[in-house]
C-alpha cells in the first residue's frame, strides 16, 4: 500500500525510535523505569528506540501514555502554528508508526485533520490494509470515539464484544474500554473518525 503523501511531512520521513527517546529523556525516565509505569519491556522500548522493530498501535499507545503523551502529539510537527479551517488532502498528518503489511501496526495508516491540541476534537482518516490491525492487544485512551466505515470492512472488538462493520455501518464507544480494529480483507478497509477529547 503506497504511503507516501506530497505536502506534508509523513511517517515515512518520521524517526520514531529518535522521537521516543527524546520525550523519555526529557521526562527523565530510564526504558526500565518507563518499561515498569507502561507494562512494555524495556528490551522492547529499547528495539523501537533503536529503530530495530515497529511498535503495533496498541503497544505504541501504551507507552506513550506512560509519557501522558496522545499519538498526535508525538508524531506533530513544530509547523502549521496559525488558525486555519480547511485542509487539504495532501495536508492531513499521519500519526501511524512505520511498518510494513505483516509487522505490528504495519497497513495502517491514520491521518490527522489539523494540528494537534487545535480543538477539542480529533478527527481521523484511517485506512487499514487487509490483514492490518491495530495490534493483537486491546488498547485504551482516556476519550470518546467515534466512526463512519467509507469503504470495506472492519472487526471491531470492544471490551468483550466484536462486530463485523461494512461500508455505512458506524461505531460510538467509550475509548476508555479496551478496543482493537482488524480488517479480514478482502479489500482495504476507510473510515472517518471522531475523538473527544483528542487523547488519541
Amino acid at each position: 500500500m503506497e504511503r507516501r503523501f506530497t505536502g506534508q511531512k509523513t511517517v515515512m520521513d518520521f524517526d520514531t525510535g529518535a522521537r521516543l527517546k527524546e520525550e523519555r529523556e526529557k521526562r527523565r525516565l530510564s526504558q526500565r523505569q518507563l518499561a515498569a509505569q507502561t507494562g512494555v519491556t524495556s528490551g522492547m522500548i529499547s528495539m523501537i528506540e533503536q529503530n530495530r522493530t515497529s511498535p503495533s498501535v496498541a503497544t505504541l499507545k501504551k507507552i506513550l501514555a506512560g509519557l501522558d503523551i496522545s499519538l498526535g502529539d508525538f508524531f506533530a510537527g513544530t509547523a502549521d502554528t496559525g488558525a486555519k479551517w480547511h485542509f487539504r488532502h495532501s495536508e492531513f498528518r499521519e500519526i501511524t508508526p512505520k511498518a510494513k503489511l505483516g509487522e505490528a501496526g504495519g497497513g495502517v495508516a491514520f491521518r490527522q485533520i489539523g494540528r494537534p491540541g487545535a480543538s477539542a476534537i480529533q478527527m481521523l482518516h484511517e485506512t487499514y490494509a487487509a490483514g492490518a490491525d491495530t495490534g493483537p492487544e486491546l488498547y485504551s485512551h482516556d476519550a470518546e470515539e467515534a466512526g463512519v466505515v467509507i469503504a470495506g470492512r472492519i472487526l471491531v472488538t470492544v471490551g468483550e464484544e466484536t462486530q463485523l462493520l461494512g461500508a455505512g455501518d458506524g461505531y460510538l464507544f467509550n475509548s476508555r474500554t479496551p478496543h482493537r480494529f482488524r480488517n479480514p480483507g478482502p479489500g482495504d478497509c476507510v473510515i472517518v473518525s471522531a475523538c473527544t477529547p483528542p487523547t488519541f
